[in-house]
């Protein structure tokens, strides 16, 4: 039965990336052929700021309050069972809500005695910057005008970059998992930036939203089928997050 529900999730891992990618598709093309709106209203930009804004802003509060990430480990665990099998000296350390173990070495970086996660902190600083884009774009007076085709482009390959980090070798190290996790949420904003100001188009607008919901969505569930196959080569006699895959 475990068996069967890994190969489960891994098709539903699967599904969920292909529709990333064709969400990427579909904003090209929204760029390459906009639909103009021939209906506006003056509440609109405010509104698909404000919509794009929360979204940053539940991010940010998930990387701040980060325990559901560390219950993940723990659950692993308990659903084991086989408690003999657990090395309680490894089990219970987890830096930057990752175990301590060289096979999660490129996923933290160390300030001074701190250690914290790469990408959740890159997520963390493209919300912030994104944000700061939010008011600038949405509710003053910033305008990109003819580079609008260009920040999408631009934003699908921050996404893009984003989507494959866990499978790309070159991605594999602290700082450049920083640099991604920050590319890929300052993406998103460049996305919706550059649909706005080609097409004025609120629905399009909020479609992208949407999107950009479902690309986090699907990045963090890429990201945990890498830990999964991290913990799936450990040995289950010396390290307690060893998944029974």
């Amino acid at each position: 039965m475990r068996r069967l529900n890994f190969r489960l999730s891994s098709s539903i891992v699967l599904f969920e990336t292909l529709v990333s990618f064709f969400g990427l598709i579909l904003a090209v093309l929204f760029a390459v052929h906009p639909q103009v709106s021939q209906w506006d209203f003056v509440w609109r930009k405010p509104l698909v700021g404000v919509a794009f804004a929360t979204v940053c802003i539940l991010g940010i509060l998930a990387v701040l309050f980060p325990s559901t990430c560390s219950r993940s480990f723990v659950a692993g665990r308990k659903e084991k069972g086989d408690h003999s099998r657990i090395s309680h000296a490894t089990a219970s350390t987890l830096l930057g809500h990752h175990p301590q173990c060289s096979g999660y070495s490129a996923h933290v970086f160390s300030v001074g005695r701190r250690v914290f996660c790469a990408t959740c902190s890159g997520l963390f600083l493209g919300a912030f910057f994104a944000l700061l884009g939010v008011g600038a774009f949405f509710f003053g007076n910033w305008q990109i005008r003819h580079n609008a085709a260009s920040a999408v482009v631009v934003g699908v390959v921050g996404v893009s970059l984003g989507l494959l980090q866990s499978s790309l070798p070159t991605l594999q190290k602290g700082v450049v998992r920083l640099f991604t996790g920050a590319f890929f949420v300052v993406g998103t904003f460049l996305i919706l930036l550059g649909i706005e100001e080609l097409t004025h188009n609120v629905s399009l607008d909020l479609f992208i939203v949407a999107l950009s919901v479902f690309w986090l969505v699907t990045r963090i569930s890429l990201s945990q089928r890498d830990h999964e196959r991290i913990c799936s080569r450990c040995n289950p006699e010396s390290c307690g997050f060893k998944r029974d895959l």
